[in-house]
């Protein structure tokens, strides 16, 4: 865990001045992980929640907690109890804050300009089983992110009235009518009005098929990702 702190250049994550302190990142992030007691977590969470990861005073999230997710999730798998409790406290801050957050987007493998909510949803759905080592925490954390869906495209067929888009749908797709949704393609965001799902993926396995219109086949090739536009209304910063 501590190489992969250091492994970061807290500093070139970018936050807004005067809020985000990459120095808390980094030195939090290494008090928390070699944490030996309640006292020791509880001070290294305060650092992290002060300006390092979060600004809880405000309700501020920075881009920073996306990076630190997997140190997070890390410590919360194999450090001290006391310490795990703590990531995982900060994590469910994180999202909560993340969620309310309308302007905040990172940059993620499989597209450009995440939503900072959606982002940070998908390192918490890759740790479903542990999160559900923490109880009722833990599978509350894994009701939010599960909110936040992911659909990656991987085959279009197109129709008279759209499209149908088969690939792996992350999280859970409402089941309420027709989303509006983004779509991201090559550092472009495209917003969808109706979005629906055509149908669920089945016994265990992600596989699931949209039905899309108001699209060119072009624009939804793959590897295109789809996101909820709830998570983020505003336009993508330029």
């Amino acid at each position: 865990m501590l190489d992969a702190i250091e492994a970061v250049d807290w500093a070139r994550i970018p936050g807004p001045a005067g809020w985000y302190r990459p120095d808390l990142a980094a030195s939090g992030l290494r008090a928390l992980a070699t944490a030996t007691g309640l006292g020791q977590a509880a001070r290294a969470g305060s650092v992290l929640a002060g300006g390092g990861l979060v600004h809880d005073h405000s309700g501020e999230v920075f881009p920073a907690v996306v990076t630190a997710a997997p140190i997070l999730l890390a410590i919360a798998r194999h450090g001290h109890p006391e310490a795990g409790a703590t990531a995982l406290g900060l994590l469910d801050d994180a999202l909560a804050f993340a969620t309310h957050d309308r302007h905040t987007r990172v940059a993620t493998p499989y597209a450009e300009a995440v939503p900072i909510c959606c982002a940070l949803a998908d390192h918490l759905r890759g740790s479903t089983g542990l999160l559900a080592t923490f109880g009722l925490e833990g599978k509350h954390l894994r009701a939010d992110a599960a909110e936040h869906w992911r659909f990656d495209v991987h085959e279009i067929i197109a129709g008279n009235d759209g499209a149908l888009a088969f690939g792996a749908l992350a999280g859970r797709f409402p089941d309420d009518g027709t989303q509006a949704a983004e779509l991201h393609l090559a550092g472009r965001v495209t917003p969808l009005e109706q979005v629906a799902l055509h149908y669920p993926p089945e016994g265990g396995s992600p596989d699931a098929c949209l039905h899309i219109t108001g699209v060119r086949r072009r624009e939804l090739a793959p590897p295109a990702v789809l996101f909820p536009a709830r998570c983020a209304p505003g336009p993508v910063a330029r």
